[in-house]
Parts: C-alpha cells; sequence; structure tokens
C-alpha cells in the first residue's frame, strides 16, 4: 500500500527515501466493507482518504432525503468531504463504500504537519486540489450547458473503467437523470 502511495505522490514531486518515511509516518490504514459509511452526514470528517483498492460515493442528501451523488473515487484517488475536513465542522455529506475498500487516511493535524515539515507536500496538495477544483468546474459547466446525453457521452469516455463497476443507478443519479433516462441514452 505504501508503495502505491509513493509512485501517486511522485508523479508530482520526487521523494527521497527519508522523506517518503516522514510522510509515512502520518498515514494510517484502514478498511471498509461494501456499503459502510466512512463519513455520515452530520458527523466529524477527521481524515482524508487515499483509495488503494475498492470504490467509493460521495454523496449530499438534501432536506427532501433525495440523495444526489457529488463523485465516485476509485483506486488511486482521494476523497472526503473536503468543507468538513478543513473547516473541522460537521459534515454535510456522506462517504460509503460501494466496494470493499481500503484506504490511506490522514487528519487534519496530519496534514498540517505534512505541509510544516515538508514544503514539497505543500505544493503536491496545491497541484492535487486544482485539480479537482478544474474537474469541478468542468462539470459544473457540463451540467449547465450540456444535455443528459452529452453528460452520459462525456462520462463514459473520462471514466471508462467506472462503469463496469457502478450500477446505473447510481451513473444516473451522479448525471441527474432518471433510470429510465440513462436506459434510453445507453441503448
Amino acid at each position: 500500500m505504501q508503495t502505491k502511495l509513493r509512485e501517486h505522490i511522485e508523479k508530482i514531486i520526487p521523494l527521497t527515501n527519508d522523506e517518503f518515511s516522514f510522510i509515512n509516518g502520518h498515514f494510517s490504514t484502514k478498511k471498509f466493507k461494501k456499503h459502510q459509511f466512512i463519513i455520515q452526514k452530520g458527523d466529524p470528517a477527521p481524515c482524508s482518504y487515499f483509495v488503494v483498492s475498492g470504490l467509493l460515493k460521495l454523496v449530499y442528501t438534501d432536506d427532501s432525503g433525495k440523495e444526489h451523488i457529488v463523485s465516485f473515487a476509485m483506486e488511486d484517488w482521494w476523497e472526503s468531504d473536503y468543507y468538513a475536513f478543513f473547516t473541522q465542522t460537521e459534515a454535510t455529506m456522506s462517504l460509503e463504500c460501494l466496494e470493499d475498500t481500503e484506504v490511506l487516511c490522514f487528519t487534519f493535524e496530519g496534514y498540517k504537519n505534512l505541509c510544516s515539515g515538508l514544503q514539497k507536500m505543500e505544493r503536491f496538495f496545491l497541484e492535487k486540489a486544482n485539480f479537482g477544483f478544474l474537474s469541478s468546474q468542468r462539470r459544473i459547466i457540463s451540467w449547465m450547458t450540456s444535455s443528459s446525453k452529452e453528460r452520459y457521452e462525456q462520462f463514459l469516455k473520462q471514466y471508462p473503467s467506472l462503469t463496469q463497476r457502478i450500477p446505473k443507478s447510481l451513473i444516473a443519479s451522479y448525471l441527474g437523470v432518471s433510470r429510465e433516462t440513462l436506459s434510453r441514452l445507453s441503448s
């Protein structure tokens, strides 16, 4: 698992063995079962999670009880309710396992210690945050300007491996369409 983390970080910044040892000391390993919640709305979001294996969905549930899928996270991706994590407030979203999942995680204190103890990690997290922001902007623009069919085609192109791992009902929820509409789009 640590090898995966090191390879992931080294896509952005080079590391010495001592630097990685320092980084690795801030992470803990956790395993979760399919359908288990890592974060539940209203609870703290104590960690940021690097997915080693498995699949997660981040969900916002509105006042009427309707679930809105904000994102999916598979291997080599990071996920959390980042607003709650960075502000140290209650989660407004839930993070649920769609498969048995193994993660490496660090706390907010660990994050601050990593950034202050190794400036390279500030750069790493800045790059990750920037790409996350760009992805969010792309998704918002797609919602504003694309048809359901175009959003579905973009999803297939952007995440081809996810279509084999995620039920169509969840893909439909992520795209903001009904299961029936998705069935029409995919035929």
